[in-house]
């Protein structure tokens, strides 16, 4: 029987959880420093207490940068098969969470098969489930509805809820206002406003905001705060609009503290590079350091095709600077459902930012797996630069489809024997070097 609710419940308790263990030893710390930031809720441990087989990790700025892989079918694109492949390729490539973003079907019995077979961290968006589990019309939901279906996924074991609480209906006078090239691009941001519209009521999510923490705190769900402002294009960025629904995440980030429910807090997804810092800093002085989850973000908005290059780009500033957790983005972002390539490729281009940023920031560890590459590379072992590798597989084909002519496995077909490596490694040993 847990004597606690949460794992900050659990923290604050002093009470070392298996999770808080687990994730301790992961990240070379102390229990004891982990707890003090889970107590202080600037690391959440998402951990739902009904997901089994769950491998816990920690989400905070100062841990190393997880990432998180969005899957889900569509109606144009329904296959749970091909999602489950593309699940556990993520997790083999070290996604350390899946977003189910499913918007069409029978939903639950896919969400309850990743959190009984994945052990990656599983969150979900509430509210694209509204409409599909009840197979009404958003104007005919009620309030309660969509609480319901909150509590639905927390039983079914969901670690974290993305929630679009922080826009309310003063966001519909500002959206008007401040004219927006792309106004609201987030998709849960806009069914929420769209409900409003229609409805003529308060965003259910931010009026029953204490009956949700409850459900979150009974069955340790980690609430994500959607940014419903966030900016869908450079022309948007750091607006009036995205500023303001900050300000009133920061509010809620408190209120679930004090209802020891963990938080994250969702950032931009279009951000011109030079922002994307101040970005940061902002989010960590409203919210008060809470981790920071970002979409990218993006620094252009003419890559389509590429733009999980673009997304690598702004999130490896942006974890460089405060960002704990970065969703990646695959080449078909704004184009169509990725399919299982374009997942890896968005996860290798995140995975590359995230590391990228724990060396900068200095990560305890991070850079000793590159230090091993270069060592590799100066002895030109092939094998162990493979075992160094972000994509061991890739690597290797790259060089076997287009090995040297000749028998110099010491080298590759870029070079051959002009290679310097090579030369350098024979005139410090006094060999003769033989080019011709």
């Amino acid at each position: 029987m847990r004597n606690y609710t949460t794992q900050m419940d659990a923290a604050r308790k002093g009470i070392v959880t298996p999770e808080i263990e687990i994730v301790a030893k992961k990240e070379n710390m102390t229990t004891e420093a982990l707890m003090k930031l889970v107590a202080e809720g600037k690391v959440a441990i998402c951990a739902n207490k009904n997901h089994t087989g769950l491998d816990p990790e920690g989400v905070g700025s100062m841990l190393r940068t997880k990432i998180n892989v969005n899957l889900g079918v569509s109606r144009d694109c329904k296959d749970y098969n091909i999602e489950m492949e593309k699940v556990m390729s993520a997790v083999k490539l070290g996604a350390e969470a899946i977003m189910d973003l499913s918007s069409h079907g029978n939903t639950q019995p896919f969400r309850q098969k990743l959190t009984h077979e994945c052990p990656a961290m599983i969150g979900t968006v509430p509210v694209y489930d509204s409409v599909i589990h009840y197979q009404r019309d958003l104007a005919t939901l009620t309030a309660q509805d969509f609480i319901d279906v909150v509590r639905l996924h927390a039983e079914d074991g969901v670690d974290f809820v993305t929630l679009h609480c922080g826009i309310t209906r003063k966001t519909i006078e500002q959206i008007k206002k401040h004219k927006r090239k792309m106004n609201i691009v987030s998709r849960g941001g806009s069914l929420v406003f769209a409900w409003m519209c229609m409805t003529g009521e308060e965003n259910p999510f931010y009026e029953h905001y204490d009956e949700i923490l409850d459900i979150c705190e009974e069955y340790d769900v980690t609430i994500s705060l959607g940014d419903a402002c966030r900016p869908g294009c450079l022309a948007d960025a750091t607006d009036v609009c995205q500023i303001e629904e900050l300000v009133r995440l920061g509010e809620l980030t408190k209120r679930a503290w004090d209802h020891n429910v963990q938080i994250m807090v969702e950032g931009p997804g279009h951000v011109p590079l030079d922002q994307v810092a101040a970005n940061m800093k902002v989010q960590q002085s409203i919210c008060m350091g809470a981790p920071f989850y970002v979409l990218g973000p993006l620094v252009t908005d003419i890559a389509p095709g590429y733009d999980h290059i673009t997304s690598a780009i702004g999130g490896a500033v942006a974890a460089m600077n405060g960002a704990a957790f970065l969703c990646y983005v695959t080449p078909a972002e704004h184009l169509a459902l990725p399919n299982v390539d374009d997942v890896k490729q968005g996860i290798i281009a995140s995975k590359i930012a995230a590391h990228a940023a724990d060396i900068a920031k200095g990560v305890p560890g991070a850079r000793d797996i590159d230090d091993k590459m270069a060592a590799a590379r100066q002895k030109l072992d092939w094998d162990a630069q493979y075992a160094c590798a972000l994509d061991p597989e890739t690597a290797k084909a790259i060089r076997d489809s287009r090995s040297p002519e000749d028998d110099h496995s010491d080298t590759c077909s870029m070079c051959g024997k002009f290679c310097a490596v090579r030369s350098m490694n024979k005139a410090l040993a006094g060999e003769y070097i033989d080019i011709l």
